[in-house]
């Protein structure tokens, strides 16, 4: 790997980490304001419905110039949103009669949407930048680097917003400067907008891989049927269907199990939110864990063998009800987060090295997106109703494995029936995976 693909993963890195401190932030200030328990999970669902509203759009624009350069105006986007919310509690609000926790929502779409356009080109400029016989290991690169910035993002959200470390953060004045912030979310998100413009930084030097792009459509009625042929085309490939549904499954579950473990947390743990924080972080170290194992020992034509790791990831979800004890849920956090990337970093592979051929990256990463982040929506909010609903967090979870694993189970039932309908086909398309190679 050159320099160039260590700065692309510099860039994601400092956004990825941003992004997931952000989130941390904003449910402070929610708890802050004395929000109802709903609005919680209901934050990540505004940032993720950006990646649905516009999946015809984003695509076509990551395609439509340098990959470097959507980046860095996805990431400005991102810095503009995360200003709105730090100062979401100035008195201005209060006179419009807007309430704090809609106008938090709002900001936090606001990144949403600056992250559904970052998306595609990020992923994207991989499958333009490298042969395709390093696909999975770089998806192996890029996952465990993003991991780890949840990781670290979801620890430094925590420590940001810690008493003592957020109050001796408040306690600096800039002389002649008098500013708004004064409680621990509001002073994280003005790290947090630091750390956004450092990934900015690095978009300024992503290098350009010298692939032709497509001049941007300005027919939205052509892009969006453009977008549904590339959604079709997907669904209908025999591998491309099998990789989407694992992946869209992963997406909607994760966002699902970050809220399902800060909750359990607080209910089996006794751990208030910035110390909660940590087992988010465990269950990221897992996920960077699987996803290296995965990147050294699974190759792209094997991929689809990793499947049953997530049938028995959901059944040992459904362990956390009996585990009081926090060594113990450590352990069984990292086991989670292991058995997630083990299985969903070759899926991922195989989904971009399909997608690149049949459409193009950006359009592939778009289509990805908008399955993986409808997932996530109704994910999340049908968590939130039984949040609503107050359910207790021990049947959630119960249900939560409940459903991973017959849905895993039922997707490899489907691959079965494809490789007995179309066997010799897959394996001709899963060989020549392994071999491809676009002369980088």
């Amino acid at each position: 790997m050159n320099l160039g693909f260590y700065i692309i993963m510099a860039a994601q890195f400092f956004s990825a980490l941003a992004d997931n401190a952000l989130l941390i932030a904003a449910i402070s200030m929610l708890r802050d304001i004395h929000s109802p328990a709903q609005y919680e999970p209901l934050l990540k669902l505004f940032f993720t419905v950006s990646y649905v509203a516009l999946a015809a759009f984003v695509g076509a624009f990551a395609d439509s110039m340098a990959k470097g350069r959507v980046m860095l105006i996805s990431n400005t986007i991102k810095i503009a949103g995360c200003l709105m919310m730090l100062v979401a509690t100035v008195p201005v609000l209060d006179l419009l009669g807007i309430p704090i926790y809609y106008y938090v929502l709002l900001s936090y779409a606001i990144v949403g949407l600056g992250a559904a356009a970052y998306s595609p080109a990020k992923y994207g400029i991989l499958t333009e930048y490298l042969p395709h016989d390093k696909l999975v290991i770089a998806n192996g690169w890029i996952e465990g680097l993003t991991v780890t910035a949840i990781i670290l993002g979801t620890v430094l959200g925590g420590v940001l917003i810690n008493p003592t470390v957020s109050g001796t953060l408040l306690a600096f004045d800039v002389p002649g400067i008098e500013t708004p912030i004064d409680t621990p979310a509001e002073v994280a998100m003005l790290v947090i907008s630091a750390l956004y413009l450092i990934a900015a930084l690095f978009n300024l030097y992503i290098p350009d891989t010298g692939v032709d792009h497509k001049p941007l459509h300005r027919n939205p009625v052509y892009l969006m049927h453009e977008f549904w042929h590339c959604v079709r085309l997907l669904w209908r490939d025999k591998l491309g269907q099998i990789s989407l549904a694992v992946t869209t499954l992963f997406w909607g579950a994760g966002a699902t199990l970050q809220f399902i473990v800060l909750k359990w947390a607080d209910k089996a743990l006794g751990l208030p939110l910035d110390k909660a924080t940590v087992l988010q972080g465990v269950v990221a170290l897992g996920i960077a864990i699987g996803a290296v194992i995965a990147a050294k020992i699974v190759s792209l034509d094997k991929s689809v063998r990793v499947l049953p790791v997530g049938i028995t990831m959901g059944i040992v979800v459904m362990g956390m009800v009996f585990v009081t004890d926090l060594p113990v849920a450590l352990v069984m956090m990292v086991a989670v987060g292991a058995m997630a990337g083990f299985f969903v970093v070759p899926m991922n592979a195989l989904l971009q090295h399909r997608g690149h051929i049949l459409m193009g990256a950006g359009h592939s990463i778009a289509v990805q997106n908008f399955n993986e982040n409808t997932s996530i929506l109704a994910m999340l909010g049908l968590y939130a109703l039984l949040v609503y609903l107050d359910l207790s967090i021990f049947t959630v979870i119960v249900l939560f494995g409940v459903f991973v694993s017959l849905t895993m189970l039922l997707v490899g039932f489907w691959h079965r029936r494809n490789m007995r309908e179309h066997g010799e086909e897959l394996q001709q398309l899963l060989a020549a995976a392994k071999n491809v190679n676009t002369g980088h």
